[in-house]
């Protein structure tokens, strides 16, 4: 394997222990001491990113939350010790696993490798365009309005390619959470809810279209995976039309009345 992959930890033993290990495994190994460094290392595009979380200065969800709009490949957090909102926050500013110390070396590879299988199955040579000015293309696992590019972190963008690949399916937030983030993963489905908001509030940025699971008329609606993309209504105007259209209906007496010689 010949896969980049990106190790921040301000523990030096650690970087070296691990280095020296997924080096051994054939990766070339991007070392980082701190977030500043690791920031400089992503400018390589690794493939794929150890990032502890506890390190001075730019900590690892910094990092993350600055670099996931910008990098798709999956970020493997390093901690010594988490709790249930620690793994919110990190999932709501990208990350894709935790690993926590102390590891096993041998389940350490198995997740790296097992995100790196994930992310070539994501890897596309079609662009799929659905309705109107809506396209998802897969190669680049992008989402464009036109020829707006609607920047999605990896996971807001796993959730628009099972939803669209699955037309005319219900998915739960349990459902959602298996597929995307997988069984073994340290974590739960309340995550899916803030990445879903976050979609919604990054194609609101660049469309007048929302997501809803509403009934709609279909020139007015979009389907994208069992979910509807309806386009905003002002209902006081839309009242408003139709009160004035029934006030130019003639009534019959009004008929009558306008037939009778004064």
């Amino acid at each position: 394997m010949n896969a980049k992959i990106l190790i921040a930890d301000d523990e030096s033993d650690i970087v070296s222990m691990l280095g020296n290990f997924f080096e051994s495994k054939g990766f070339r190994v991007l070392p980082a001491f701190n977030g500043a460094e690791a920031l400089k290392q992503v400018e390589k595009q690794p493939d794929i990113i150890l990032l502890d979380i506890n390190m001075p200065g730019t900590d690892g969800l910094e990092v993350c939350k600055r670099i996931r709009d910008h990098i798709s490949c999956p970020i493997l957090f390093l901690t010594a010790r988490i709790e249930d909102t620690d793994k919110v926050k990190g999932f709501a500013v990208g990350g894709d696993d935790y690993i926590v110390k102390p590891f096993s070396l041998v389940e350490l590879d198995a997740r790296v490798r097992a995100h790196l299988r994930r992310e070539a199955r994501h890897n596309f040579e079609a662009q799929v365009k659905f309705s109107g000015d809506l396209t998802i293309d897969y190669s680049e696992r992008c989402l464009f309005f036109g020829d707006k590019r609607v920047g999605l972190a990896k996971r807001e963008f796993d959730i628009v390619e099972l939803l669209s690949q699955n037309p005319g399916q219900i998915f739960d937030k349990e459902r959602i959470y298996e597929r995307i983030w997988g069984y073994d993963s340290e974590g739960d489905s309340s995550v899916v809810a803030e990445h879903i908001r976050r979609i919604r509030t990054k194609i609101a940025a660049y469309t007048c279209l929302l997501y809803t699971s509403d009934a709609a008329d279909e020139e007015d609606s979009v389907d994208l995976g069992g979910r509807r993309i309806i386009k905003k209504k002002n209902k006081q105007k839309k009242k408003k039309k139709e009160e004035n259209n029934k006030k130019k209906i003639p009534t019959p007496q009004n008929n009558l009345h306008n037939r009778v010689p004064p």
